[in-house]
Parts: C-alpha cells; structure tokens; sequence
C-alpha cells in the first residue's frame, strides 16, 4: 500500500520535502537551472518584505515539479506593494533567486524591495530617477530587486552572475541587487 496524497505527491515525498529545509545546492553547472538541480528534489524561497512586513517560506518545487499553488503564494506576495496589483512571476526569475541564495550559503531571508510593478507604479518610479528602465522586465513579473543583511551587494551580484541566468544589476549606493530571467547581462557597481 502506498501513502499517495492528493495531488500525487506520496508520503515520502513529503516528509522528504519538510525535512529537506536546510538543503544546499552544489554548484556543479554552469547555470541556475543546473545549480538547482544539484539541490535534489527540493527548492524553497524564503524573503520577507519591509514594506508589507509580510514574510514568505515557501517550497516551490518537488520532484521534478512546480507546485502552482506555492508559485501564487509568490506572486501574491511580490505584488505591487503600491496599489495591490499583481501579476503571475516567471519561475524562471524565482529559480535564479534561489540558486544565487544557495550559492550564498545564506540562512538569512531575502529582503524583498521590488518584485511585479505595475504600468502606473513603474511610471511613477521613472518620473523620479534615471535609473529605472521603460520596459523594464518588472512589469512582467519577471525582476525582483533583493538585499541580504549578511552579504554585500557585490556578494550578491557576483552570486547571481554565477547562475548565467538572467540579468543581474548591481546598485551599491542603493544597497541592492537586481535579478531577471532576462538576456544575460550585468550593470552597475
């Protein structure tokens, strides 16, 4: 007899799952996607946002799968802090995440700035600075900007560059780092 649950994760899975909490990928490929699969059968996002004052720890993905319910608990939770509006962040942009966090050897949460901006949001940030692009991939869910207390943005950025992933922006003076599924590619100091 087998211990199935609903949704086809079987009983070792999860007890696998919850006891996977303090898994670290080994860096044994070229990109984040191969970071992550070092990482075994378990990937987990953890951040808190300082503007909501709302925290997230969240396993993602099991056994080869993204679990779409843990991918809207993200989504909702890298919102647009601004005015509530939301729209569905690309697994792609949440797997670099967590492979740069892994690479890190980091416990400490993601400090979340920005994830989903909206047409208005992004608007408005733009009227204000130089530095936030038009077509930024924010509006496509598809960037957060993150900081780590325990790391540097220059430890951050050099982590994310690592995965080969994404985009990678280094702001220094502003203490944090972007990071997109994006075109490879880096700015910034």
């Amino acid at each position: 007899m087998t211990n199935a649950r609903p949704g086809g994760l079987s009983r070792r899975a999860l007890l696998g799952a919850f006891a996977a909490t303090t898994v670290v990928a080994a860096p044994t490929y070229a990109n984040a996607f191969g970071i992550l699969r070092g990482a075994g059968d378990v990937r987990r996002l953890r951040m808190y946002s300082g503007r909501t004052g709302e925290s997230l720890d969240m396993i993602y993905w099991i056994e080869g799968k993204y679990i779409k319910d843990a991918l809207d608990e993200i989504t909702v939770f890298m919102r647009d802090w601004r005015n509530n509006k939301m729209i569905g962040i690309d697994a792609r942009t949440v797997d670099i995440m967590t492979a740069a966090h892994n690479l890190m050897d980091v416990n400490e949460p993601y400090m979340l700035l920005s994830g989903y901006r909206s047409p208005e949001t992004n608007a408005m940030l733009r009227s204000r600075s130089s530095g936030v692009a038009k077509n930024s991939l924010h509006l496509r869910g598809q960037a957060a900007d993150l900081r780590l207390q325990s790391r540097s943005v220059g430890q951050m950025a050099r982590a994310a560059t690592a995965c080969a992933a994404g985009g990678v922006g280094t702001y220094s003076r502003s203490d944090f780092v972007h990071m997109d599924c994006g075109q490879v590619r880096n700015w910034g100091r």
